[in-house]
């Protein structure tokens, strides 16, 4: 069923949807009067809907009723990128929103080639925050993950700060990440390089600030990889998947 995110859902039994989802629904979707979607508020609860009217600029939806959402995780984990080349950040996005991200800061890394700031960066924040809120409506989610505009590798670690559990991916070595979930965590961090890795001094410095280096195995993975297959484990070791 198609679904639409709003940043509040009015009190009452029906919602005026305009703009880019009011077209995508008449244009894109071909949907009719009659036909049924869900609106999502962003913060846990679902709405069911029907259509009633459609005109050339909006979309009337009568509410059904509502629920919370079943496609949030129970635990809260935020994905600390280290900034790779080309488009690879729109992949790691999508990707990472439909497998249960909360949020994500890029950061950039001592071997990051692109180095985005500035208005550059803030576009390109912009970019990314689209490309989630589409994953997180075509994956059911029940919020909206957020994607920050590019901090340097101190900051993101000072933001990883009050997350019950940090780990960073490390090509290095590390410990096995399946054996340090055992205790449910209610927040966790994790850290990944660029094309390049991590720096031995960014190692260091995250391991004084509380950091625990992981590996992912015996193989080395694209920094396009690594996160997918650590939100993999983390959300199968915790009962999220």
């Amino acid at each position: 069923m198609p679904r639409f995110f709003l940043p509040e859902i009015p009190s009452g039994d029906s919602v005026l949807l305009t703009g880019d989802d009011a077209n995508h629904i008449s244009r894109s979707l071909r949907m009719t009067v009659g036909d049924a979607l869900t609106l999502c508020d962003g913060h846990g609860t679902d709405y069911q809907g029907e259509i009633t009217e459609i005109t050339a600029r909006d979309v009337r939806v009568q509410l059904r009723s509502s629920a919370p959402s079943t496609g949030e995780p129970d635990v809260r984990v935020v994905l600390f990128q280290g900034l790779p080349k080309g488009d690879k950040m729109e992949l790691i996005v999508q990707k990472s929103v439909e497998l249960g991200v909360s949020e994500i800061v890029p950061f950039h890394a001592a071997r990051s080639v692109s180095r985005p700031d500035g208005a550059s960066a803030a576009k390109k924040a912009v970019r990314w925050q689209k490309v989630a809120d589409e994953a997180a409506g075509q994956s059911q989610r029940g919020a909206l993950p957020v994607v920050r505009t590019p901090v340097s590798f101190k900051e993101a670690l000072q933001c990883a700060a009050g997350c019950d559990c940090v780990f960073l991916c490390y090509e290095g070595g590390g410990t096995a990440l399946r054996g340090l979930l055992d205790r449910k965590p209610a927040s966790v961090a994790v850290f990944i390089g660029p094309e390049g890795g991590f720096a031995p001094e960014e190692v260091a410095a995250a391991e004084a600030a509380g950091a625990v280096r992981i590996t992912l195995g015996p193989r080395i993975l694209r920094t396009e990889t690594a996160p997918l297959a650590a939100l993999s484990v983390i959300m199968f070791a915790t009962g999220n998947m």
